[in-house]
């Protein structure tokens, strides 16, 4: 299980990014709308862990809806050819962007995962290691991931799609636990939905 996937406290706070066209000067809008269909699951992977579940998430139509607009309206959709997702929930993410905006899906993937060539990235998490291995190739893209936590696994993503050939030009989640990362991509915060401080 990667570390972009959990949070080791329950956060005290949580914010939204308002930045969908629908939810302009509905201050709050975007975030009564998806925080109910976050899970929370104490003690999940590991004791002192809280997972976040998206599932519920996924499975609203109009909540996902409200999440695919408000990404492309973080993102210079224009200036990419294709979202790279990490697995697994990255995935799920991201070929739901390159449906939607047009763009190629490419997968990052845990190693042994992908036929070669492949380049790969190992990383460390809260509690191991763990490797990541992408197929070469070119063009802009955006790395997607569902959940950023400490920040090892979206980096590691970032250098490895730098490795492979490609123009990383952004990376966006859908939550970002700001309280567990100073992380910045670019000198500047990632994009996020969902932010809990």
């Amino acid at each position: 299980m990667k570390n972009s996937n959990l949070s080791l406290d329950t956060p005290s706070e949580m914010d939204s990014t308002q930045i969908t066209k629908s939810q302009a000067g509905k201050p709050g809008a975007l975030s009564a709308l998806i925080r109910p269909l976050i899970r929370d699951v104490p003690n999940f992977p590991k004791t002192g862990v809280m997972f976040r579940d998206i599932t519920p998430l996924l499975q609203s139509a109009e909540a996902m809806e409200s999440v695919l607009e408000a990404f492309g309206t973080a993102l210079k959709i224009d200036e990419i050819e294709a979202f790279v997702g990490i697995e697994s929930r990255g995935f799920i993410l991201a070929s739901m962007l390159a449906t939607k905006y047009r763009k190629g899906f490419v997968p990052l993937r845990k190693a042994g995962k992908l036929p070669p060539p492949t380049h790969q990235q190992s990383y460390n998490l809260e509690y191991g290691q763990a490797t990541l291995e992408i197929a070469p190739g070119q063009g802009r893209v955006v790395v997607i991931d569902d959940v950023l936590a400490t920040g090892g696994t979206l980096q590691a993503g970032i250098d490895l799609c730098r490795k492979a050939g490609y123009v990383v030009s952004g990376a966006a989640v859908l939550i970002d636990l700001q309280f567990l990362n100073q992380f910045r991509f670019d000198g500047r915060p990632v994009a996020s939905i969902l932010q809990y401080t």
